[in-house]
Parts: C-alpha cells; structure tokens; sequence
C-alpha cells in the first residue's frame, strides 16, 4: 500500500493550494480516503474524507466551508482543494486510508484509517 501526498508548499494568507494523494496498492475494503493535518505540538486533526468510489463527502470543522475533497478515480487519486488558507492551517498534511463504519467515512476517526502516507508540509504566512 502506498499514499504519496503532493502539493504543499508556502503560501501566502488568502490565496489558494491543492494538495494530492496519490493511492496505489491498497485493498477495496479501504472505501474512504482522508486528509489529517498536524501542527508542531498539537494533535492530529481529520479536516475531510471521502467514500471512493462512490464520491460522499465529510468534513470535520478544520476542513468546513474553506476546503473541499474530491477524487479522480480514473488516477486513483485524492485532492484537497484549500481556499483563502489561514496562517493557523499550517501544518504537516496527510493522507489516510481505511475502511467506512455503518456506511460513513468519519472524517475525525484517525483510529479507522490504517493505511497512511508521509504527509506533505503546508506553510500559511500572513
């Protein structure tokens, strides 16, 4: 199983960034596919999870209003499309793997996810 996440960088407050996974190797049952983010010092936080293939969407609060999830099936591949990043949304990204519960993909369960990338950094500056 393999989760490469891509795209980060520094960006300025306001603008925008895409961040990518992709997903190569793991099994079906691993129906939702997530982005987790963690600041230096703080615990790991869900922001958004989708169901692949079928495309449900969830957000936690970190990942509400500003942030959407999406997928290219077609590449096997994740997004996180962040709009008018916050220097508070600084952190290390990454992307998880695991299986739905009852049918949802809990954007907040970091225990329900057992497949997990190296994360990509994403640097917010005023």
């Amino acid at each position: 199983v393999q989760l490469v996440e891509s795209g980060g960088g520094s960006v300025q407050a306001g603008s925008s960034l895409r961040l990518s996974c992709a997903a190569s190797g793991y099994p079906h049952s691993s129906n939702c596919m997530a982005w987790f983010r963690q600041a230096p010092g703080k615990e790991r936080e869900g922001v958004a999870a989708i169901q692949t293939p079928g495309g449900s969407t969830y957000y936690a609060d970190s990942g509400e209003g500003r942030f959407t999830i999406s997928q290219d099936n077609a590449k096997n591949t994740v997004y996180l499309q962040m709009n008018s990043p916050k220097p508070e949304d600084t952190a290390m990204y990454y992307c998880a793997a695991g299986p739905s519960s009852g049918g949802y993909c809990f954007p907040e369960s970091r225990w329900l996810y057992n497949y997990w990338g190296q994360g990509t950094q994403v640097t917010v500056y005023s």
